[in-house]
């Protein structure tokens, strides 16, 4: 019972995730998901509760999908570089699942409103950041208080890349990278040691 249990909540996530890539999210419903997991709209209540616990477990593995996506950015010997590196595979992810960037930040769904708990769902992406701003502070190229800097550079990671998302950064990529790199240039700058940092 338990494997079929799992099976179906993997599944169920799954078939989110493909129907809120298809159709938005206007066309997520418990039926849509049901249908496209090939199960009952009664079994996928069994499983996770109301669509309000369908599009918590979206939430999460939307987190889990970004978290290892960060991970896996190549390393360097360059801390800034190392920065930059997260910004553009941060970017990379939300370009890539936009409605699914929409569940994690902007909280499109009325019936799913994030505890503090599910919150937590973004520890590792947080660390992450945490990781990258701290090497940059104590290798004394970036200037302030790590924790300060990270939710800074995640914010404005977010923001772009949102933007870019929306298409509202400009109509070619070539523009819309020139603005990225302005972006990056200007934040970084303005932590780095010295006068531009006062």
């Amino acid at each position: 019972m338990k494997q079929r249990t799992d099976a179906l909540h993997e599944r169920g996530i799954a078939s989110a995730l493909a129907v809120l890539a298809e159709d938005g999210v206007s066309g997520l419903t418990t039926r849509t998901v049901a249908r496209r997991a090939e199960a009952s709209v009664p079994a996928i209540y069994e499983v996770f509760g109301d669509k309000a616990g369908l599009i918590r477990e979206v939430f999460f593995q939307g987190f889990r999908m970004l978290g290892d996506e960060l991970a896996g950015v190549p390393p360097t010997a360059n801390p800034v570089e190392a920065l930059r590196r997260l910004a553009e595979a941060f970017r990379q992810f939300v370009v890539a699942n936009p409605v699914l960037a929409q569940i994690m930040f902007s909280r499109p769904f009325a019936d799913f409103d994030p505890t503090t708990e599910d919150n937590r769902a973004g520890a590792k992406v947080r660390k992450i950041f945490d990781h990258h701003v701290q090497v940059a502070v104590d290798a004394g190229l970036i200037a302030g208080d790590p924790t300060d800097i990270a939710h800074v550079f995640f914010a404005f990671a977010e923001g772009l890349a949102a933007a870019e998302s929306a298409q509202r950064l400009g109509t070619s990529k070539r523009s819309v990278d020139r603005r990225w790199r302005l972006g990056l240039d200007v934040l970084i700058k303005g932590l780095s040691p010295g006068p531009a940092a006062a």
